[in-house]
């Protein structure tokens, strides 16, 4: 893979990194205690809470693994082994860095 490819792949991944730091951020409160005080909160409220913090933590769970996969990619990159399968050692086909720069499978070692 050529150096401008690299960097491409790189500016993508570090853009990335940093829009789901800023979402992240903006959830924050999303996924705090939900008040169960009958008084304040009628049950099918309560429910809908109760989902709506679950639905955050599991958003916020994805865009942790996300930010892995991510870490990973840039140290491969660093590393210059970006691009390369990780079980046959062969170059990813550039269609699918470009759908997914964390992938480090190619094609056919995902299928098997």
């Amino acid at each position: 893979m050529d150096p401008a490819n690299i960097e491409q792949f790189r500016e993508l991944l570090l853009a990335r990194r940093a829009e789901l730091g800023r979402l992240e951020t903006a959830a924050a409160g999303a996924a705090d205690t939900v008040e169960l005080d009958q008084s304040k909160v009628g049950r099918l409220s309560r429910l809908d809470a109760m989902q709506a913090q679950q639905m955050a933590l599991e958003t916020s769970r994805r865009r942790r693994r996300e930010l892995t996969r991510i870490h990973g990619a840039l140290r491969r990159i660093e590393s210059g082994e970006f691009g390369d399968c990780f079980l046959c050692g062969e170059a990813i086909d550039l269609r699918r860095l470009a759908a997914d720069p964390t992938h480090t499978r190619c094609i056919r070692c995902a299928e098997a």
